[in-house]
Formats: C-alpha cells, sequence, structure tokens
C-alpha cells in the first residue's frame, strides 16, 4: 500500500516491472486500515522483498507490505457465497455454514538427491502426495496437492533452499 495520492504511480510502476516479470500479479484492493493498494502474488517472499526493493529504488515509491494471505470461500447458511481474505470480513459464526480453502496442484521437478527433502517439505505443508515419477535416472517428478495459505509464505524459498537450488516447481489453482 502507498498514499491514494501516489497510488497511480504505484499502479504504473507495477505495470512496468510486470512486463519484465511475468511471475509477478497484481490486482487492485481496499483495506479499512491501509487504504487503497494492491493484492500482490510473488514466486515466495525474496521475490516479494526483489520487487519492492525495485518499487522503492526505481520509482521512489515508500511501501507498506502485509503478510501474505489468501482468499477464503465461506458458504453461509442463507445460501449466499462470501469471499473474505481478512478474518475480520467473515461472517459472523452462526451465518457460517462451511469454509472453502483453495487448494493447488504443484509439481516439483528435482534431482534424485533431494526427493526426501521435498517430500518433507510437501507433507509439512499439510501436502497429499499424488504422483512421482522419474524423468530420467537422476530426475523426477513430484505431484502435490496442498492448501495455497501452504505455499505462499516460504514455499518456494524452502524448495530452493532444500534443494540446494536444483529444484523448480509449477502450481495449478485447483479449487
Amino acid at each position: 500500500f502507498c498514499s491514494v495520492t501516489r497510488f497511480p504511480e504505484l499502479r504504473d510502476a507495477l505495470e512496468k516491472l510486470q512486463l519484465n516479470d511475468a511471475a509477478l500479479k497484481f490486482e487492485p484492493e481496499t483495506s479499512s486500515a491501509m487504504g487503497f493498494g494492491f493484492r500482490c502474488g510473488f514466486l515466495g517472499l525474496l521475490h516479494m522483498e526483489i520487487v519492492q526493493e525495485r518499487l522503492e529504488r526505481e520509482y521512489n515509491l515508500s511501501l507498506i507490505t502485509t503478510a501474505p494471505s489468501v482468499v477464503y470461500r465461506v458458504n453461509c447458511v442463507n445460501g449466499d457465497t462470501v469471499e473474505c481474505s481478512n478474518p475480520s470480513l467473515l461472517p459472523e459464526p452462526g451465518r457460517r455454514k462451511s469454509i472453502e480453502e483453495p487448494v493447488v496442484k504443484i509439481e516439483m521437478l528435482t534431482p534424485k538427491d533431494y526427493i526426501g527433502p521435498l517430500m518433507e517439505l510437501a507433507q509439512e505443508r499439510r501436502g497429499q502426495f499424488k504422483e512421482m515419477k522419474f524423468i530420467t535416472e537422476i530426475r523426477a517428478s513430484l505431484t502435490y496437492e496442498l492448501p495455497l495459505a501452504e505455499m505462499v509464505g516460504d514455499f518456494f524459498d524452502q524448495l530452493k533452499s532444500r534443494s540446494k537450488g536444483y529444484a523448480s516447481m509449477e502450481y495449478t489453482v485447483i479449487g
């Protein structure tokens, strides 16, 4: 978030950065506490820090970042569906029928030496194992389904750390 007067500058700066960074996603958002801003998507905390530093340095913007979060779908007893990105926006407990957590299908490509550490990472993050296949004798693909909330923080950073930088990943939101 940045001040309302600099909001158009932030939007323009994000659009320019996105031209060279296809992994950067953003959409406008309003917060009662922070005002106008953008909900941004990154590959991990390091990616977020790099984008923030570039916005501040290259575009002379002063930014406030918040902790990563995801949007939950709340099904109400009256049949309404509400999407909430902030716990303060949740309907009262008596009005809630169920809460749906977004889930992603993640495919990790890794040298065989790092299969164990990456399986541990996925399981620590509530991942459900779906498939493992060897692409070559020394390279494997691991497929898991896990809550998006478990991935938005430092999952990518941990994947790189536990594989000494050799693993990669891609994901798709499936529910």
